[in-house]
């Protein structure tokens, strides 16, 4: 045997170690790809039906969300509505009843003195439209 046989025996060892090491991982290479494309398989046959359902929620919510919308608008319809009704009422009714509420309590004092038996007190002269300017004068030196 001489330098070159040698040479190539070693040469060809080396290849066939190669070439084994090579074989080893392609193998490995294929089952991961394998195994990789059966997951991604598995994925998709269970992440269809979980997009489906998440669809139909949305579109659910949605629909809720029409409901919720159309109830709003109705209050705000509805809250407008009392308010006007609550400002004509106070405009209609409020100064009649305060003049109402002011004869009822100027009758019970009355009756209520004589009732009594008190004299009827004579307070100072009142002239609709003008003021007394004697009554002027106490109110600003008292």
């Amino acid at each position: 045997m001489s330098g070159g046989e040698v040479a190539g025996i070693l040469v060809a060892v080396f290849w066939a170690i190669l070439v084994s090491f090579l074989a080893v991982v392609l193998v490995r290479l294929a089952q991961t790809l394998r195994t990789t494309t059966k997951l991604v398989a598995d994925v998709t046959d269970q992440a269809v039906p979980l997009l489906a359902d998440a669809s139909t929620a949305v579109r659910s919510a949605q629909t809720q969300l029409e409901r919720v919308d159309a109830i709003a608008t109705d209050v705000q319809e509805v809250t407008s509505n009392a308010s006007a009704l609550s400002t004509t009422v106070a405009s209609t009714f409020g100064g009649p009843l305060v003049k109402v509420a002011a004869f009822g309590y100027g009758v019970r004092r009355a009756l209520g003195r004589k009732a009594e038996g008190e004299p009827e007190r004579a307070g100072r002269p009142v002239i609709v439209g003008r003021t007394v300017p004697a009554a002027r004068r106490r109110k600003r030196k008292g």
